[in-house]
């Protein structure tokens, strides 16, 4: 179908804003993957853009190096597949449970839900409750305090309350029971809405480095994000001693590294990222669908 000059001209018109738009978007992230792979006394003096302008590979050798890396890397690839799982897994059987309209209280149960949306303990509260259950330096302290999300529960509940009734009727005619109805019917049919929701905690898993600073002194338990966390503000004590000058070792020191407090947040948040960002290519499919079809009901 031949457009007209005006259809064609609003065509144009969108087409350039949108690629104005992706610019807009992924530059930074490309700026700070360029300036990662740059060395960074030349980063200093400005003007990396597209390309390293003196290409190295110093900055992710420094995050690297630490042999704690890896240690800390399988702590967090197993915090978050164990962490997601077990969030998703409890907060859709919570969500099946309060869409159920013949559950006693549930309009009570809500209100209370609602309410830890808008209002916590407090930090010291919720560190004393963490020791009181004895979950200091464990595995489960990176996991278990946030299996339950509310805000999830909410689009589970409307993904589910949205569901043929016939489904659950039939499964109850077969012999099913509430959990085998969840685990047979209800459970392989919340695909979009799992796989989107799946990817929400487990970026903030990987991403979370607060929990384990507060709660773990074991070093073999440390996530990934916590140790380069470490890593950071340990080049940025580096940086203030060059800055303010020292002895002729530290001297010597410093004018071999070319490293700097800058260069080394970019190579950090790219070890980081890409990882995570990995994932996504395996969920797009399902995660606009999953998303609306939660929250958009009910």
């Amino acid at each position: 179908m031949r457009l007209s000059r005006t259809e064609r001209t609003v065509q144009v018109v969108i087409y350039v804003l949108l690629t104005l738009l992706a610019f807009l978007t992924l530059y930074p992230f490309w700026n700070s993957l360029v300036i990662s792979f740059n060395l960074g006394s030349d980063t200093s003096l400005g003007g990396i853009t597209f390309w390293p302008r003196a290409f190295t590979w110093e900055n992710y050798e420094v995050v690297l190096r630490d042999h704690r890396i890896a240690q800390a890397f399988v702590v967090s690839v197993a915090r978050t597949v164990a962490g997601t799982a077990l969030s998703i897994l409890a907060t859709a059987v919570f969500s099946y449970g309060m869409s159920k309209t013949e559950l006693a209280g549930r309009k009570y149960y809500m209100i209370f839900c609602i309410v830890t949306l808008y209002f916590n303990g407090g930090l010291i509260p919720y560190f004393l409750l963490i020791h009181g259950l004895g979950m200091m330096n464990t595995f489960w302290v990176l996991i278990v305090p946030g299996a339950i999300s509310i805000w999830n529960m909410i689009i589970f509940r409307t993904f589910f309350k949205e569901m043929p009734a016939g489904l659950e009727e039939s499964a109850k005619i077969d012999g099913c029971g509430h959990f085998g109805t969840f685990f047979r019917i209800v459970l392989p049919l919340s695909g979009p809405v799992i796989a989107s929701l799946s990817l929400f905690v487990a970026v903030n898993l990987w991403n979370d480095w607060f929990t384990a600073t507060l709660f773990i002194n074991n070093p073999k338990l440390v996530p990934i994000q916590s140790l380069l966390q470490e890593i950071m503000n340990a080049n940025t004590v580096t940086e203030q001693l060059r800055s303010q000058g020292g002895s002729n070792f530290l001297d010597k020191i410093f004018q071999a590294r070319t490293v700097t407090t800058k260069s080394l947040t970019m190579a950090t948040m790219m070890v980081t990222t890409l990882p995570i960002i990995a994932v996504y290519p395996f969920v797009q499919r399902h995660f606009v669908k999953g998303v609306l079809v939660g929250s958009l009901k009910g």
